[in-house]
């Protein structure tokens, strides 16, 4: 496949690259300093940003799908944050419809996951207060669902990984859910940088959602 991708140096970018490339496919990272990406046969490396939707919908066009990891603040506190996230992903979201790419995956978060009590992660009391600081960012990768939800002519789907994400280990070995937290045995709601990928990239080469969401767990 020809994949774009957005974001391809960032914490879950970076994963997303390296299984895109391991399983063969032709990748073009789409990223603000391309120094960050070493070189690879598979790998074209654009500079580029996403408020310039004209620029960007000419680097999408002619491929298979785009994937965005866009996140213009990760980690950093903020409520300006909020309105950087919301400008990037309409732009984004413009972009792709220009381009005439019809397959188009993002990188989400569990903020606008349910709760067992009905409740979205992010409005709940569930919500870790270490994480207060950062939810400007936070609800700005939320507000990317509720944009994609009024998009019903593109082929969209919000990939939302569990509550806790962080590098670890490619065990291919997760549980798919819908619009719930997944909560292993022990109660806890985690999934490896790497099988986040992994869900990714089965996505984009075997659709099975479409203008939906879809989390993974373990």
């Amino acid at each position: 496949m020809k994949i774009a991708l957005i974001g391809a140096s960032g914490f879950v970018g970076s994963k997303i690259l390296s299984e895109a490339l391991r399983r063969g496919h032709q990748v073009t990272a789409i990223l603000r300093r391309p120094q960050r990406i070493p070189p690879h046969r598979n790998l074209t490396v654009v500079q580029g940003d996403v408020l310039r939707r004209d620029e960007l919908a000419w680097v999408l066009a002619g491929h298979d799908v785009v994937i965005s990891s866009y996140n213009p603040a990760r980690g950093v506190p903020g409520p300006e944050v909020f309105e950087r996230h919301v400008r990037g992903h309409r732009a984004i979201i413009s972009a792709v419809k220009k381009s005439g790419v019809k397959r188009f995956l993002a990188v989400g978060g569990a903020a606008s996951l349910k709760t067992l009590a009905g409740i979205e992660f992010l409005d709940s009391p569930e919500f870790p207060a270490a994480f207060e600081p950062f939810k400007p960012g936070i609800r700005g990768t939320r507000e990317l669902y509720y944009m994609l939800k009024k998009e019903p002519g593109l082929d969209w789907v919000f990939l939302s990984p569990s509550v806790m994400i962080a590098p670890g280990q490619r065990t291919n070995r997760f549980r798919r859910g819908k619009d719930h937290v997944l909560y292993d045995e022990q109660g806890k709601s985690h999934i490896s940088l790497e099988d986040y990928a992994v869900a990714m990239m089965d996505e984009a080469e075997h659709p099975k959602h479409h203008r939906e969401r879809f989390t993974v767990g373990y």
